[in-house]
């Protein structure tokens, strides 16, 4: 910092006013961009241990990632959150699986973090019925989205398909939760659960059995984009089409659905610019990203 405060002309002071974004500074322009150039010049980097000491945290920012949320949604999550903390000098920090209270504590404890997201709590709050499903209203609001596509087609009765994965139980108890909340507000008469196993033929015997039970079901919302290929697929075996038998809608818009038979319509959720947004927050900082409200992607199942 010396040698960019010599190399223009001005003091240390100045050089971390102006490298640091410090507001409230009469400094003319032509001075930061002098300052600017010098450590341009100079391939000044800040000292990431030095600012630490000064801001009493480490310039890490911790994301718990929950098994449940790996994938194409979470991959673009996180890369929009590593994007916007690098732009802004942090570094970011995944703690992927379980965390329990006490592990989460201890890695506090060891990395002093600038600040913590849980993307499991945050997401899986908020207002089902809310009209926009954007990211404030998270989880309950992007499932009120899939639903209102299957009810303003004239669905009344359907099923929520959800993976047999134990780990992925509490997030498939709080997709069904949020479906039957939001089922009144679209008119809907009736939402089952329709537990897929990671196979086609458990998907098959799974699917026969609740057809048997409720014959008037027309529609599937499935949890992510994988349930509902198997579900397109047990369907085939048991001779029946969608959408004409049944209609199937995904979830997190992966590229198998463009490609399966028929192909897939899918939730698409603008999930990097979330992760942009979260970092952000984060950090204190003005939250200017809009990000896109859940899209309905239209293809040939529902």
């Amino acid at each position: 910092m010396r040698d960019v405060a010599t190399a223009s002309g001005v003091s240390p002071a100045t050089v971390s006013f102006v490298l640091n974004g410090v507001a409230n500074q009469t400094i003319s322009p032509a001075t930061r961009e002098r300052v600017e150039r010098a450590a341009r010049e100079l391939a000044y980097v800040p000292h990431g241990i030095a600012k630490a000491l000064r801001e009493g945290s480490s310039r890490i920012v911790l994301l718990t990632l929950d098994p449940a949320f790996g994938g194409a949604g979470s991959d673009e999550y996180i890369r929009g959150l590593d994007a916007e903390l690098g732009r802004h000098g942090y570094t970011l920090l995944v703690r992927h699986g379980q965390t329990t209270r006490r592990s989460l504590a201890a890695l506090v404890d060891a990395v002093s973090p600038k600040a913590v997201i849980d993307l499991a709590a945050v997401y899986t709050s908020g207002d089902p019925t809310a009209d926009d499903g954007g990211w404030v209203n998270g989880l309950p609001a992007h499932t009120a989205v899939q639903l209102r596509h299957l009810a303003d087609a004239g669905h009344r009765r359907l099923a929520v398909a959800l993976p047999e994965d134990a780990a992925l139980a509490r997030l498939a108890g709080v997709r069904l939760q949020s479906a039957r909340e939001a089922a009144p507000a679209l008119g809907l008469d009736l939402v089952e659960s329709l537990t897929v196993p990671a196979d086609v033929p458990g998907t098959v015997a799974a699917l026969r059995d609740l057809l048997a039970a409720q014959p008037d079901l027309t529609a599937v919302a499935a949890f992510d984009d994988g349930v509902a290929l198997r579900v397109l697929a047990a369907l085939a075996e048991l001779g029946l089409r969608a959408p004409g038998d049944i209609a199937v809608i995904g979830f997190n818009d992966t590229e198998y659905g463009a490609v399966s038979a028929p192909t897939l319509t899918s939730v698409h959720i603008d999930a990097a610019a979330f992760g942009h947004l979260a970092a952000r927050r984060a950090l204190g900082l003005e939250a200017d990203v809009v990000p896109a409200t859940a899209r309905i992607v239209r293809r040939a199942s529902a």
